[in-house]
Protein backbone atom coordinates (compact mmCIF):
# COMPACT_ATOMS: atom_id res chain seq x y z
CA UNK A 1 0.00 0.00 0.00
CA UNK A 2 1.47 3.67 -1.20
CA UNK A 3 0.33 6.28 0.60
CA UNK A 4 0.57 10.35 -0.74
CA UNK A 5 1.90 12.53 2.07
CA UNK A 6 -1.03 14.50 1.56
CA UNK A 7 -3.29 11.60 3.15
CA UNK A 8 -0.99 10.71 6.16
CA UNK A 9 -0.82 14.70 7.00
CA UNK A 10 -4.96 15.16 6.82
CA UNK A 11 -5.19 12.09 8.82
CA UNK A 12 -2.36 13.06 11.58
CA UNK A 13 -4.34 16.38 12.09
CA UNK A 14 -7.79 14.77 12.01
CA UNK A 15 -6.77 12.44 14.94
CA UNK A 16 -4.67 15.14 16.80
CA UNK A 17 -8.09 17.69 16.93
CA UNK A 18 -6.54 20.46 14.68
CA UNK A 19 -8.83 19.81 11.73
CA UNK A 20 -11.77 19.76 13.89
CA UNK A 21 -11.39 20.01 17.50
CA UNK A 22 -12.75 17.70 20.16
CA UNK A 23 -16.37 17.06 21.81
CA UNK A 24 -14.57 15.32 24.82
CA UNK A 25 -12.52 16.42 27.93
CA UNK A 26 -8.47 16.99 28.05
CA UNK A 27 -7.66 13.61 28.56
CA UNK A 28 -9.48 12.58 25.53
CA UNK A 29 -7.18 15.03 23.71
CA UNK A 30 -4.04 14.29 25.60
CA UNK A 31 -4.74 10.06 24.86
CA UNK A 32 -4.79 11.45 20.98
CA UNK A 33 -1.28 13.02 21.22
CA UNK A 34 0.24 10.16 22.98
CA UNK A 35 1.04 12.07 25.99
CA UNK A 36 1.55 16.17 25.90
CA UNK A 37 4.91 18.27 26.59
CA UNK A 38 4.89 19.58 29.51
CA UNK A 39 8.61 20.80 30.55
CA UNK A 40 6.89 24.27 29.90
CA UNK A 41 3.42 23.64 31.53
CA UNK A 42 1.76 26.85 30.01
CA UNK A 43 2.74 25.87 26.18
CA UNK A 44 1.36 22.15 27.40
CA UNK A 45 -2.22 23.95 28.55
CA UNK A 46 -2.58 25.74 24.68
CA UNK A 47 -1.39 22.66 23.22
CA UNK A 48 -3.96 20.86 24.99
CA UNK A 49 -6.58 23.63 24.99
CA UNK A 50 -6.81 24.79 21.22
CA UNK A 51 -7.54 21.05 20.42
CA UNK A 52 -10.54 21.39 22.67
CA UNK A 53 -14.17 22.69 21.22
CA UNK A 54 -14.15 25.99 23.33
CA UNK A 55 -11.39 25.11 25.88
CA UNK A 56 -9.05 27.11 27.85
CA UNK A 57 -6.28 26.80 29.85
CA UNK A 58 -8.42 26.96 32.90
CA UNK A 59 -10.12 23.18 31.58
CA UNK A 60 -6.44 21.65 31.50
CA UNK A 61 -5.40 23.08 35.15
CA UNK A 62 -8.82 21.61 36.38
CA UNK A 63 -8.19 17.97 34.59
CA UNK A 64 -4.92 18.02 36.27
CA UNK A 65 -5.51 19.04 40.23
CA UNK A 66 -8.93 19.18 40.61
CA UNK A 67 -10.55 15.76 38.75
CA UNK A 68 -6.94 14.28 38.26
CA UNK A 69 -8.11 13.16 35.05
CA UNK A 70 -4.49 14.20 33.98
CA UNK A 71 -1.57 13.33 35.61
CA UNK A 72 2.13 15.99 35.41
CA UNK A 73 4.97 12.83 35.25
CA UNK A 74 8.12 12.01 33.04
CA UNK A 75 7.06 10.67 30.33
CA UNK A 76 8.93 10.13 26.58
CA UNK A 77 12.69 11.27 26.35
CA UNK A 78 13.07 11.36 30.41
CA UNK A 79 11.03 14.78 29.90
CA UNK A 80 8.14 16.36 31.64
CA UNK A 81 4.71 15.74 30.00
CA UNK A 82 1.09 15.38 30.66
CA UNK A 83 -0.64 12.09 30.55
CA UNK A 84 -4.04 10.16 30.95
CA UNK A 85 -4.34 8.92 34.62
CA UNK A 86 -5.80 5.92 33.27
CA UNK A 87 -3.21 5.43 30.71
CA UNK A 88 -0.50 5.59 33.48
CA UNK A 89 0.17 2.26 34.63
CA UNK A 90 1.20 1.46 31.14
CA UNK A 91 3.13 4.60 30.41
CA UNK A 92 5.52 3.88 33.51
CA UNK A 93 5.76 -0.11 32.74
CA UNK A 94 6.84 0.54 29.16
CA UNK A 95 9.01 3.37 29.89
CA UNK A 96 11.01 1.87 32.67
CA UNK A 97 11.33 -1.29 29.96
CA UNK A 98 12.68 1.50 27.19
CA UNK A 99 14.56 4.16 29.34
CA UNK A 100 16.63 1.82 32.08
CA UNK A 101 18.73 3.54 34.52
CA UNK A 102 22.18 5.57 32.68
CA UNK A 103 25.62 4.38 34.58
CA UNK A 104 27.48 7.15 33.39
CA UNK A 105 27.38 9.51 36.56
CA UNK A 106 30.36 9.86 38.33
CA UNK A 107 31.68 7.02 40.71
CA UNK A 108 31.30 9.09 44.05
CA UNK A 109 27.98 10.04 42.76
CA UNK A 110 26.68 6.40 41.95
CA UNK A 111 24.09 4.43 44.50
CA UNK A 112 23.94 0.25 44.61
CA UNK A 113 20.78 -0.84 42.65
CA UNK A 114 19.44 -1.74 46.67
CA UNK A 115 20.08 1.57 47.31
CA UNK A 116 18.25 2.90 44.77
CA UNK A 117 15.45 0.40 45.54
CA UNK A 118 15.39 2.06 49.03
CA UNK A 119 15.17 5.68 47.75
CA UNK A 120 12.29 4.91 45.20
CA UNK A 121 10.62 3.28 48.45
CA UNK A 122 11.19 5.76 50.23
CA UNK A 123 9.70 8.68 48.05
CA UNK A 124 6.66 6.01 47.09
CA UNK A 125 6.22 6.01 51.13
CA UNK A 126 6.34 9.27 51.73
CA UNK A 127 4.05 11.11 49.41
CA UNK A 128 1.72 8.48 49.92
CA UNK A 129 0.14 10.95 52.18
CA UNK A 130 0.74 14.63 50.96
CA UNK A 131 2.37 16.30 48.78
CA UNK A 132 5.86 17.73 49.56
CA UNK A 133 8.68 20.24 47.98
CA UNK A 134 11.81 18.94 47.03
CA UNK A 135 13.54 20.10 50.58
CA UNK A 136 10.96 18.49 52.67
CA UNK A 137 11.05 14.96 50.11
CA UNK A 138 14.85 15.58 50.54
CA UNK A 139 14.19 15.66 54.57
CA UNK A 140 11.76 12.39 54.68
CA UNK A 141 13.80 10.59 52.32
CA UNK A 142 17.06 10.85 54.09
CA UNK A 143 15.16 10.13 57.38
CA UNK A 144 13.93 6.89 55.95
CA UNK A 145 17.10 5.76 54.32
CA UNK A 146 20.23 7.04 56.00
CA UNK A 147 22.60 10.13 55.55
CA UNK A 148 24.09 8.52 52.94
CA UNK A 149 21.38 9.80 50.55
CA UNK A 150 21.95 13.69 51.48
CA UNK A 151 25.07 13.47 50.38
CA UNK A 152 25.53 16.71 48.36
CA UNK A 153 27.36 14.86 45.12
CA UNK A 154 25.17 15.65 42.31
CA UNK A 155 26.51 18.71 40.32
CA UNK A 156 23.49 21.19 39.39
CA UNK A 157 23.31 24.93 38.92
CA UNK A 158 25.97 25.71 40.42
CA UNK A 159 26.11 23.77 43.59
CA UNK A 160 24.79 20.33 44.53
CA UNK A 161 22.23 18.44 45.11
CA UNK A 162 21.85 15.41 47.63
CA UNK A 163 22.87 12.11 46.11
CA UNK A 164 19.15 10.77 45.64
CA UNK A 165 17.94 13.31 43.68
CA UNK A 166 19.17 11.64 40.60
CA UNK A 167 16.64 8.92 41.57
CA UNK A 168 14.00 11.01 40.66
CA UNK A 169 13.06 10.12 36.91
CA UNK A 170 13.27 6.41 38.06
CA UNK A 171 10.94 7.11 40.80
CA UNK A 172 8.24 8.10 38.77
CA UNK A 173 8.98 4.86 35.91
CA UNK A 174 8.05 2.79 38.88
CA UNK A 175 4.37 4.69 39.15
CA UNK A 176 4.89 6.15 42.83
CA UNK A 177 6.20 9.75 41.60
CA UNK A 178 4.32 12.68 40.02
CA UNK A 179 4.28 16.37 40.17
CA UNK A 180 1.37 17.79 41.97
CA UNK A 181 -0.05 21.30 42.09
CA UNK A 182 2.79 24.29 42.08
CA UNK A 183 2.93 25.59 46.08
CA UNK A 184 3.95 29.22 45.43
CA UNK A 185 7.01 29.28 43.74
CA UNK A 186 7.67 25.83 44.49
CA UNK A 187 7.56 22.63 42.76
CA UNK A 188 5.89 19.43 45.26
CA UNK A 189 5.68 15.95 43.99
CA UNK A 190 3.08 13.77 44.99
CA UNK A 191 1.90 9.64 44.79
CA UNK A 192 -0.17 9.02 41.60
CA UNK A 193 -1.66 6.21 44.15
CA UNK A 194 -3.38 9.13 45.76
CA UNK A 195 -5.62 10.06 43.12
CA UNK A 196 -5.49 7.15 40.53
CA UNK A 197 -4.16 4.08 41.90
CA UNK A 198 -3.46 1.19 39.69
CA UNK A 199 -2.09 -2.60 39.29
CA UNK A 200 0.84 -2.63 37.39
CA UNK A 201 1.00 -4.09 33.57
CA UNK A 202 3.34 -6.20 32.73
CA UNK A 203 6.33 -4.87 30.15
CA UNK A 204 5.28 -7.31 27.24
CA UNK A 205 1.40 -5.56 27.22
CA UNK A 206 3.11 -2.41 27.93
CA UNK A 207 5.50 -2.00 25.62
CA UNK A 208 3.20 -3.17 22.87
CA UNK A 209 0.49 -0.49 23.65
CA UNK A 210 2.86 2.42 23.69
CA UNK A 211 3.59 1.30 20.41
CA UNK A 212 -0.12 1.05 19.41
CA UNK A 213 -0.29 4.66 20.81
CA UNK A 214 2.70 6.06 19.24
CA UNK A 215 1.33 4.29 15.35
CA UNK A 216 -2.03 5.77 16.12
CA UNK A 217 -1.05 9.51 16.46
CA UNK A 218 2.06 9.08 14.10
CA UNK A 219 1.89 6.59 11.88
CA UNK A 220 3.22 5.58 9.38
CA UNK A 221 5.86 5.23 10.87
CA UNK A 222 9.70 3.44 11.48
CA UNK A 223 11.38 2.57 14.44
CA UNK A 224 13.67 5.30 13.97
CA UNK A 225 10.95 7.77 14.34
CA UNK A 226 9.91 5.58 17.02
CA UNK A 227 13.60 5.84 18.57
CA UNK A 228 13.52 9.50 18.35
CA UNK A 229 10.37 10.09 19.80
CA UNK A 230 11.46 8.24 23.17
CA UNK A 231 14.99 9.22 22.86
CA UNK A 232 16.16 5.84 23.10
CA UNK A 233 18.53 3.87 20.47
CA UNK A 234 17.08 2.57 17.30
CA UNK A 235 18.49 -1.26 18.31
CA UNK A 236 15.87 -1.02 21.16
CA UNK A 237 13.05 0.71 19.03
CA UNK A 238 14.05 -2.35 16.11
CA UNK A 239 13.40 -4.76 18.70
CA UNK A 240 9.83 -3.38 19.72
CA UNK A 241 8.95 -3.46 16.25
CA UNK A 242 10.40 -6.98 15.51
CA UNK A 243 8.43 -8.37 18.31
CA UNK A 244 5.22 -7.36 17.02
CA UNK A 245 5.34 -7.52 13.53
CA UNK A 246 2.44 -9.79 13.15
CA UNK A 247 1.14 -6.82 14.98
CA UNK A 248 2.14 -4.21 12.41
CA UNK A 249 1.49 -3.75 8.42
CA UNK A 250 4.00 -2.08 6.24
CA UNK A 251 3.16 1.04 3.78
CA UNK A 252 5.09 2.91 1.58
CA UNK A 253 5.44 6.64 2.23
CA UNK A 254 7.92 9.22 0.18
CA UNK A 255 8.86 6.26 -1.82
CA UNK A 256 10.26 4.22 1.53
CA UNK A 257 8.85 1.56 3.47
CA UNK A 258 7.06 1.89 6.97
CA UNK A 259 4.73 0.67 9.22
CA UNK A 260 1.21 0.90 10.76
CA UNK A 261 -0.96 -0.84 13.06
CA UNK A 262 -2.57 -3.89 11.01
CA UNK A 263 -5.78 -2.81 9.75
CA UNK A 264 -5.50 0.25 10.75
CA UNK A 265 -5.60 1.74 7.29
CA UNK A 266 -7.93 4.33 6.76
CA UNK A 267 -6.61 7.85 4.94
CA UNK A 268 -10.23 9.16 3.77
CA UNK A 269 -10.05 12.26 6.52
CA UNK A 270 -10.53 15.37 4.32
CA UNK A 271 -7.74 17.54 3.20
CA UNK A 272 -5.57 19.15 5.66
CA UNK A 273 -6.91 23.12 5.09
CA UNK A 274 -6.09 26.30 7.22
CA UNK A 275 -4.14 27.46 9.75
CA UNK A 276 -2.78 26.47 12.97
CA UNK A 277 -0.45 28.03 15.64
CA UNK A 278 1.21 25.38 17.47
CA UNK A 279 3.29 26.29 21.22
CA UNK A 280 6.72 25.27 21.88
CA UNK A 281 7.46 21.62 21.92
CA UNK A 282 3.65 20.72 20.67
CA UNK A 283 3.35 17.07 19.69
CA UNK A 284 2.28 17.26 16.02
CA UNK A 285 5.60 18.78 15.51
CA UNK A 286 7.85 16.74 17.98
CA UNK A 287 6.16 13.12 16.86
CA UNK A 288 5.78 13.22 12.75
CA UNK A 289 7.55 12.12 10.27
CA UNK A 290 9.40 12.11 8.01
CA UNK A 291 10.61 15.33 9.39
CA UNK A 292 12.22 17.12 5.99
CA UNK A 293 8.62 16.88 4.22
CA UNK A 294 6.59 17.81 7.93
CA UNK A 295 9.69 21.05 7.44
CA UNK A 296 10.00 21.24 4.08
CA UNK A 297 12.51 24.20 2.39
CA UNK A 298 13.20 27.16 4.55
CA UNK A 299 11.19 25.33 7.34
CA UNK A 300 13.91 22.89 8.10
CA UNK A 301 16.38 26.01 8.83
CA UNK A 302 13.67 28.47 10.54
CA UNK A 303 11.98 26.34 12.46
CA UNK A 304 14.49 23.87 14.26
CA UNK A 305 17.34 23.90 16.38
CA UNK A 306 19.76 21.51 14.85
CA UNK A 307 16.95 19.04 13.85
CA UNK A 308 15.19 18.96 17.00
CA UNK A 309 11.82 20.16 16.77
CA UNK A 310 9.57 22.03 20.10
CA UNK A 311 12.10 24.90 20.44
CA UNK A 312 10.21 27.10 18.18
CA UNK A 313 6.47 27.73 18.29
CA UNK A 314 5.15 26.62 14.75
CA UNK A 315 2.59 28.24 12.08
CA UNK A 316 1.26 25.33 10.03
CA UNK A 317 -0.43 25.74 6.82
CA UNK A 318 -2.48 23.04 5.34
CA UNK A 319 -0.67 21.06 7.64
CA UNK A 320 2.93 21.46 7.06
CA UNK A 321 5.10 24.14 8.79
CA UNK A 322 5.31 26.97 6.91
CA UNK A 323 6.91 29.76 9.61
CA UNK A 324 7.39 30.42 13.80
CA UNK A 325 6.05 33.04 15.91
CA UNK A 326 6.39 33.93 19.11
CA UNK A 327 4.10 35.48 22.32
CA UNK A 328 4.82 37.97 24.51
CA UNK A 329 2.08 38.83 27.38
CA UNK A 330 1.64 42.32 28.81
CA UNK A 331 -0.96 42.55 31.19
CA UNK A 332 -4.16 41.97 29.50
CA UNK A 333 -2.32 42.15 26.53
CA UNK A 334 -1.33 39.33 24.55
CA UNK A 335 1.36 40.41 21.35
CA UNK A 336 1.86 37.82 18.97
CA UNK A 337 4.53 38.23 16.77
CA UNK A 338 4.14 35.53 13.23
CA UNK A 339 6.47 35.17 11.12
CA UNK A 340 5.28 33.32 7.98
CA UNK A 341 7.63 31.98 5.59
CA UNK A 342 5.95 32.59 2.28
CA UNK A 343 3.36 34.98 1.62
CA UNK A 344 0.03 34.30 3.13
CA UNK A 345 -3.61 34.99 0.93
CA UNK A 346 -6.21 36.94 1.98
CA UNK A 347 -8.39 33.44 3.22
CA UNK A 348 -5.16 32.53 5.12
CA UNK A 349 -4.82 35.92 7.11
CA UNK A 350 -8.23 36.17 7.85
CA UNK A 351 -7.24 32.65 9.39
CA UNK A 352 -4.96 33.83 11.14
CA UNK A 353 -6.58 36.37 12.67
CA UNK A 354 -9.24 33.80 13.69
CA UNK A 355 -6.24 32.13 15.34
CA UNK A 356 -4.64 34.51 17.35
CA UNK A 357 -8.69 35.35 18.58
CA UNK A 358 -8.49 31.74 19.89
CA UNK A 359 -4.79 32.04 21.62
CA UNK A 360 -6.19 34.79 23.21
CA UNK A 361 -9.61 32.92 24.81
CA UNK A 362 -7.32 29.84 25.41
CA UNK A 363 -5.20 32.36 28.01
CA UNK A 364 -7.54 35.12 28.94
CA UNK A 365 -6.09 38.01 27.20
CA UNK A 366 -6.40 40.04 24.26
CA UNK A 367 -4.74 39.42 21.19
CA UNK A 368 -2.32 42.18 19.43
CA UNK A 369 -1.55 40.04 16.51
CA UNK A 370 2.18 41.63 13.65
CA UNK A 371 3.20 39.74 11.16
CA UNK A 372 7.03 40.42 11.01
CA UNK A 373 9.92 38.30 11.98
CA UNK A 374 11.03 36.83 14.98
CA UNK A 375 13.86 37.98 16.67
CA UNK A 376 13.31 35.86 19.78
CA UNK A 377 15.76 32.40 19.82
CA UNK A 378 15.26 29.31 20.23
CA UNK A 379 13.84 27.81 23.23
CA UNK A 380 16.74 25.51 25.36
Amino acid sequence: MELSWQAVVARRLARHYLSVPAKGGPADVVRAMAGAHAQVLAAAEISVALRLDGGTREDVQRALWDDRSLVKTFGPRGTVHLLPSDELASWVSALAALQPPKSTAPLAMRMTPEQTAEVIAAIGDALAVDELTVDELSDEVIRRTGPWAGDLVMPAFQTFWPRWRQVIPEAANAGVLCYGPNRGRNTTYTNPHRFAPFQPVSADKALGELLRRFLWSYGPATPQHFARWLSISPVAAGKVFTERADELEEVVLDGQPAWLVRGDTDFNSPAARGIRLLPYFDAYGVGSHPRELLFPGKAWDRALARGQAGNYPLLLVDGIVAGVWHQRRNGRKLHLTVEPLRPLEPAQLRRLDEEAGRLGTIVGAQPMLTIGEVTVGAHA
